[in-house]
Formats: C-alpha cells, structure tokens, sequence
C-alpha cells in the first residue's frame, strides 16, 4: 500500500502541497486534476525521490521511503514522465534502460505492451535503429511510448503518470493510452 501522511513541500515560502494525505491500495489506480501550479507535478516527483518532503511522510508497504535506499525506490516504481529523456543508441538499448538485465524478447514484448512494436518495426533497422539525441529522429508520439516500453520493462509494482499525453496529438494520445491501460493494469498507479 502506498501512504501519504500529512505530505507538505514547500519552495522557499510557497506551498506546493500542503497537508496532503491519501492511501493507495494495491491495483488501485488514483488520478489527481487540477489548475497548473497545484502541485501535481511536484507530488509525481516526491513518490520516487527526486525531491524530499517538507513535512510528512510517504511509505511503500509501511516503510518510510526516506529508509529505502534509491535504487530499491526506484526499481519499484515506473516514471512515465511528459518530458521523455532518450539517449544516443539503439531503440533496443533505450527501452532496456528500464531494466538493464532485460532479455531481447523482454524488450519486444515490452514495446508491444506500450503499442511501440509496430512503428519500431516500420524503422530500417528496428530495434536496432540508431536514436540521435533525446530521440531527435523519432516524434514526440513515439518517444512517448518508448517511455512507456521502458515503464513496462521495469515490471515495477507502483506507477507514476504524470502528464503523459499532454505534448501529442490526440491520434498519437489514442495509442499512448493503449499502451498505458496495459502498463497499468495489476500495478498501483499514481
């Protein structure tokens, strides 16, 4: 079970949550709506670590997560963020990236969770297609769903979505949301 307890973060004299508490059971799916600036954003960045809390406390299964360490965080939880971040290499060794000891059919099978497969194979050289920086040579679409293929590779328990679909076309969205109710189904998504 994911817990938030009395959850504040503040910058500087600004809150960006203030007081926040909710229980997330296991498989339980939990979506957060409101205006920019609300600190949703901020709250997808707290669940894994990127920032510390002000004030309060999160936990994973009753442990604090400030007495886990980063790497067990993190194999636990799968980001799929709106900014993606791809490096210089292969489509295959991008999405392995989600977990690194990962076999050649785990990777294929992962992009078809994602609904990545199919425009992977429409590349010269599929899986094995060069990426320039940040995925320069793919849209923001497909970046998108090799971020996802990433987040299903991990097999992580606890999912964090933030703004996924909000840079795409809605065409593209139709697929990223394909590929995301798969991604989520059995796992606790944030």
């Amino acid at each position: 079970m994911l817990r938030i307890e009395g959850l504040t973060k503040t910058y500087g004299e600004k809150k960006a949550v203030d007081e926040l508490s909710l229980h997330i059971r296991p498989g339980e799916m939990l979506a957060l709506v409101g205006p920019s600036g609300g600190g949703k954003s901020t709250l997808c960045q707290l669940i894994p670590r990127f920032y510390e809390t002000t004030k309060g406390a999160i936990t994973i299964d009753g442990q604090d997560i400030r007495d886990l360490t980063l790497d067990s965080i993190r194999r636990n939880i799968g980001i799929v963020q709106q900014d993606v971040f791809l490096f210089v290499g292969t489509i295959r060794d991008n999405i392995r990236y989600g977990r690194l000891d990962a076999t050649d059919e785990e990777v294929i099978a992962a992009a078809k969770t994602a609904s990545a497969h199919s425009f992977i194979m429409r590349l010269d050289n599929g899986y094995n297609t060069v990426l320039e920086g940040d995925g320069a040579n793919l849209s923001q679409g497909q970046r998108q769903l090799l971020n996802i293929a990433r987040a299903a590779l991990s097999k992580a328990p606890i999912l964090v979505l933030d703004e996924a679909t909000s840079s795409v076309d809605t065409r593209t969205e139709r697929h990223i949301e394909h590929g995301m109710d798969r991604l989520m189904k059995d796992r606790t998504t944030f």
